[in-house]
């Protein structure tokens, strides 16, 4: 007998991962750097800085191979207008 995931044991693919949150020190010219980088790319420092320890990984060869797309942020994109019917 299989037993179904309950509310609060909900199965891995179905449940969304917590994202871990880290206190992080940087020396003041290194963090106002990452954050002049970040910026230029368009991104948050913490951004950045997620997006960065992944590249590091991949090329390390040591990024999981079920970690997920890094999440969009910002706001969600305007959907497409409906097609206008020309006569």
């Amino acid at each position: 007998m299989t037993e179904e995931p309950t509310p609060s044991s909900p199965s891995p693919e179905r449940a969304p991962r917590q994202r871990k949150q880290v206190l992080l020190r940087l020396d003041p010219l290194v963090h106002d750097a990452l954050a002049r980088w970040a910026n230029d790319e368009l991104r948050s420092a913490n951004a950045q800085i997620e997006f960065l320890l992944r590249q590091a990984l991949a090329e390390a060869g040591r990024l999981p191979r079920d970690t997920g797309a890094l999440p969009r942020r910002g706001r969600p994109r305007k959907a497409a207008p409906p097609p206008v019917d020309g006569d």
